[in-house]
């Protein structure tokens, strides 16, 4: 999914995802997908072709899957914008409180990524430390999905 062609037009504006677990089980099925068409069938010990199963399809590919990209890039991108000087509109609507409460916001992926990693805390404050802000976007792209 990562390739040069496809990787761009999948990822396109992930970084301002609010994501459900279904939507993150979608993206990895895609990229299952993806990755049997490109890797094909395998031939086993008695002849028989199959298709690989999941975790043959992570060994075989290196890169950090679709889900683990989507989140660190959600990480990037709120160090920057909690970064910026308060009157931008952008950072308003980020650490701003909207009227009436949608389904799943978008902050909440936010505390969730931390939490998978085991960081608590106020992640504004947190993303000031560019530095240590950084390690936090590569330990999220680091974690292992189930």
């Amino acid at each position: 999914v990562h390739c040069s062609l496809c990787g761009p037009v999948v990822l396109y504006g992930c970084d301002t995802w609010s994501l459900t677990l279904r939507e993150e089980h979608r993206l990895q099925v895609f990229e299952n997908r993806v990755l049997r068409r490109i890797f094909g069938p395998r031939r086993e010990d008695d002849g028989v072709w199959r298709k690989l199963h999941n975790e043959k399809l992570k060994n075989l590919y290196s890169s950090p899957n679709i889900v683990r990209v989507t989140k660190s890039r959600r990480m990037r991108w709120t160090g920057h914008v909690a970064r910026m000087d308060g009157t931008r509109g952008v950072h308003q609507v980020l650490v701003g409180k909207p009227e009436g409460r949608p389904r799943l916001r978008w902050e909440d992926n936010v505390r969730q990524d931390l939490w998978e990693i085991g960081v608590e805390g106020d992640w504004i404050l947190l993303a000031q430390d560019k530095v240590r802000w950084r390690a936090l976007v590569s330990s999220v792209m680091n974690i292992r999905v189930r």
